[in-house]
């Protein structure tokens, strides 16, 4: 895995953080941290695109934000859940698994 991949993979983290922040923040400093993993994020996705496809770069960094968001909405906050919100997100792991292997990476176009 390269670093822009990595790239993808931060940028994913950090919008499950500010998903999670954009509705359980309640302090400045919760809203503060929330709004630097905005621009954290989307440095990385834009850092990545320099030599991945943007389609698939930003497909791939929403999709590891939903999966998060949702994972951490079950575990961390006791999300109901269920058969068939399992499934999808099984379903969605592929798609963005099967978009890294598919997708090589490109040469900078600037």
């Amino acid at each position: 895995m390269t670093k822009y991949w990595v790239y993808i993979l931060v940028a994913g983290l950090m919008e499950i953080v500010w998903a999670t922040g954009l509705k359980y923040s309640e302090t400045t400093w919760q809203w503060t941290g929330t709004f630097i993993c905005i621009a954290l994020s989307f440095a990385f996705i834009m850092k990545a695109t320099e030599k991945i496809p943007v389609a698939t770069a930003y497909a791939i960094f929403t999709g590891i934000g939903a999966v998060g968001t949702v994972l951490i909405d079950i575990f961390v906050f006791d999300a109901p859940t269920s058969l068939l919100k399992i499934i999808f997100l099984i379903g969605l792991i592929g798609g963005i698994l099967g978009l890294k292997l598919v997708t090589p990476e490109s040469e900078a176009t600037s």
